[in-house]
């Protein structure tokens, strides 16, 4: 009995070192991505970029983001998590590096397209790792971890970088945020096992394009990421230069306060979990509290529309935090998801799929937003962002909820 004991708490405590690796992997994403919004202040002024061309280069990244995710998923379901999580972070490590070879505009857009094309792996395989590793009623709060890693390399990133960046240069800055995932990678490569059940079951588990493509919850899902990741993605690579062109901010005051928003939204994750764990007890199947848990978390994005009304810079900074918490508590929510209906060897794929959905938000928002700030200002900009989340919500809620109403054979089984 004792042995029984130890062995299910030694298989307990494996889940938590798997998801610390998914969490990290997130940090590090995010310190690379976030790398393009703190420089874009010097950057966009030493090559004397126009907001409408910084918008183009965002487009790039994206446009990489979005076509790879469709492929990274179901690549990440035939490797297998070890072998395609690996892969993902070398190859978008070794494209941060590029970027510190940047001589213009035109290199830099190259550069964030191959960085998107490595970047398109790691929510794919997050969500696939959680999915192995975790039951049901746990993954909610696996999830608000694994995504908090974004809100705190968003944290790290303006102060970390522009100390790098004063002291040693932007290039270097490229450089240091590169290697980093390489470090991860050798601790992944000697540490990380796969589950059993997983290797095992995966293969069974595994849906073919067909079935998948004819399932109304792969195209909903889909189309709800067009309306919320772009405001991620908005709050991510634009805020850093709203401070400097609104605020006259210098980079060391972003370095001192572009962090704020991002840790609301790591206070956003846990929240999350919380929110569904309690409509769960107070009887809510895990379907339903997933999705009221969003309604309310979308709710708090809404009052971003009032940022561009705001003259003190104070304000409009909670104003941005509280819409980032709200993003973040809804997406812990949303990543598990896909794990309620579909089998553990195709959450990845079906999250692939989704997210090729929010690069192609990401896509044409962003070159919106350039144009509005070209055009006449951010203030539309934020209205816009604190409207279409609300689209993102009611599309999520009518979701099929079970195998049956996604149009899935009957003898699928769930993750």
């Amino acid at each position: 009995m004792r042995f029984r004991v130890q062995a299910l708490f030694a298989k307990d405590q494996r889940k938590w070192w798997m998801l610390s690796f998914a969490f990290l992997a997130t940090v590090i994403n995010y310190l690379n991505r976030q790398t393009l919004s703190v420089m874009a202040p010097v950057l966009l002024q030493q090559f004397r970029i126009s907001a409408t061309s910084y918008s183009r280069i965002v487009f790039a990244f994206m446009l990489a983001y979005t076509f790879m995710n469709g492929v990274s998923g179901r690549l990440l379901d035939r490797l297998g998590t070890k072998i395609g999580y690996g892969l993902t972070i070398a190859f978008w490590s070794g494209a941060e590096l590029l970027n510190a070879l940047t001589a213009g505009a035109l290199s830099l857009g190259i550069f964030q397209f191959l960085l998107g094309v490595g970047e398109a792996g790691n929510y794919p395989a997050g969500v696939k790792l959680i999915t192995e590793w975790f039951p049901p009623e746990e993954r909610s709060h696996a999830s608000g971890i694994f995504n908090s890693g974004a809100s705190i390399g968003a944290i790290l990133a303006p102060p970390l970088l522009a100390w790098i960046m004063l002291a040693h240069g932007w290039r270097t800055a490229f450089v240091v945020i590169g290697l980093l995932g390489f470090v991860w990678l050798a601790g992944w490569l000697a540490i990380y096992r796969e589950p059993q059940a997983a290797s095992a079951g995966d293969q069974a588990d595994r849906l073919p394009l067909k079935t998948l493509l004819r399932s109304r919850f792969l195209w909903q899902f889909t189309l709800s990421k067009v309306f919320s990741d772009p405001v991620w993605y908005f709050y991510i690579f634009w805020v850093p230069q709203y401070l400097r062109v609104a605020h006259s901010f210098t980079l060391r005051q972003i370095g001192e306060t572009a962090w704020i928003p991002f840790f609301t939204a790591t206070l956003g994750n846990l929240a999350g979990g919380a929110v569904f764990t309690g409509l769960s007890r107070a009887g809510a199947v895990p379907a339903t509290a997933r999705r009221i848990a969003i309604l309310i978390f979308t709710v708090l994005m809404v009052p971003a529309i009032f940022v561009g009304a705001i003259s003190g810079a104070a304000g409009c900074i909670a104003l941005i935090s509280v819409a980032t918490f709200g993003y973040s508590g809804a997406l812990a929510n949303l990543l598990a998801i896909p794990g309620d209906v579909f089998p553990k060897g195709a959450v990845a794929s079906i999250w692939g799929f989704a997210s090729m959905g929010s690069g192609i938000g990401g896509m044409i928002f962003s070159l919106l937003t350039g144009w509005l700030v070209d055009h006449y200002s951010f203030r539309p900009v934020f209205i816009l962002f604190g409207v279409i989340p609300l689209a993102a919500a009611w599309i999520v809620w009518t979701l099929p909820r079970n195998a049956q109403a996604a149009h899935l054979p009957p003898q699928t089984a769930l993750g």
